[in-house]
């Protein structure tokens, strides 16, 4: 696992889920590998009252009825279309689902204005077709095929970036459980899905209006809308644990003092809160403000720090690095961000003093660099 950039969640935690696998004797839907108590376990960690040898730790930060309800519906014969703003974990909980249910969270069709139902279906191997003609052995299955002659979990991220006639043939998919292959003959042309078959997709609540789902096509699935984390315990874990990661990946030895993480958190919460009583966009940071973009902001203050820095994490670099990464138009977000600074972290640096001062001066010598 040292050698890969990002190892998926069926390799990174490999060992746990064996673990898991050799204790689980509740019943398992379909081919599943692990049961639904399992999975939820997985995905949510462990409790004392759990009764495991082992602890779990907790991957994903939610509420667990959106766990639940994911299980569920993909013990069911209907698709899990996870929704939610950018940034609030949707993709991660696809495949710690996917990992847990079958080892295999890789197979991934990604939603773009140029995805075509090939993407989903199948193509062929030109040089094969060439030399011996189409057969099943010339055709390339798309990850959504391969899943459903393997009986596993299929993923579709940014379902709603991709054009109606791919949504459309989803369709199909969703409800007759086969793919036609018009061009073989009746024995090889039909590929039928097996059970355990079953589709997660992604949608961004903010592409509404792109291409929107049709009615027929919300019908096959059940929707989870998964919101922005806004409990300050919860997204301190979130954060804490990312960060984290981020020092053991790239070995290094930094410290991350609590009092700049409680900064970092307190402004997020402070931009929703502005973002939140703004009367139009042109008044709102393009950014969602999600915990992703906290976490964001927070590795490219500690790179910063550790490879042109004094190997220590400040006040100054963090509020550069939330500037930088937060100011994605010009001039608004940067009269946003000003505002921010001279509204609400002057006068908090003049009543608590600590790190907001320097956090203060960080962000206005920021705004000045990139007006």
């Amino acid at each position: 696992m040292s050698d890969l950039l990002r190892a998926p969640a069926e390799i990174k935690y490999a060992e746990e889920l064996d673990w898991l696998e050799s204790v689980d004797d509740n019943p398992k839907p379909f081919s599943w590998r692990l049961s639904p108590k399992m999975v939820r376990l997985f995905v949510l960690g462990s409790e004392r009252s759990d009764g495991l040898d082992r602890e779990i730790p907790q991957k994903w930060f939610g509420d667990r009825s959106f766990v639940e309800r994911s299980i569920v519906t993909l013990a069911s014969d209907r698709g899990l279309l996870l929704i939610g703003d950018p940034g609030t974990g949707k993709s991660w909980l696809a495949e710690l689902l996917s990992a847990a249910i079958s080892r295999n969270s890789t197979q991934v069709v990604q939603g773009t204005a140029g995805t075509t139902e090939d993407h989903i279906k199948y193509s062929w191997n030109v040089s094969m077709v060439i030399a011996k003609g189409q057969s099943r052995e010339s055709m390339i299955p798309s990850p959504i095929m391969t899943a459903m002659e393997t009986g596993t979990i299929g993923r579709f991220e940014e379902l709603t970036r991709s054009t109606s006639d791919v949504q459309d043939a989803l369709i199909s998919i969703l409800s007759e459980k086969y793919i036609s292959v018009p061009e073989l003959d009746s024995e090889d042309g039909t590929v039928f899905a097996k059970p355990g078959f079953s589709i997660i997709a992604t949608a961004n609540s903010r592409d509404r209006g792109v291409n929107d789902l049709s009615s027929a096509l919300k019908r096959r699935f059940n929707f989870v809308r998964i919101p922005v984390v806004t409990n300050k315990k919860s997204e301190t874990e979130i954060v804490r644990s990312r960060t984290e990661e981020l020092l053991r990946r790239h070995q290094i030895e930094l410290d991350v003092p609590p009092t700049l993480l409680d900064v970092l958190l307190q402004s997020f919460a402070d931009l929703r809160a502005s973002a939140a009583a703004a009367g139009s966009d042109d008044e709102k940071l393009e950014s969602a403000l999600s915990t992703a973009e906290q976490i964001g902001v927070l590795e490219d203050a500690i790179l910063h720090s550790n490879f042109f820095g004094e190997r220590a994490l400040t006040a100054h670099t963090l509020a550069s690095s939330l500037v930088g990464s937060l100011a994605r138009r010009e001039p608004e977000d940067l009269a946003i961000l000003n505002k921010y600074l001279h509204g609400v972290v002057e006068p908090r640096s003049k009543e608590q003093g600590g790190s907001w001062p320097e956090f203060l001066e960080g962000g206005r010598d920021a705004i000045a660099t990139l007006s």
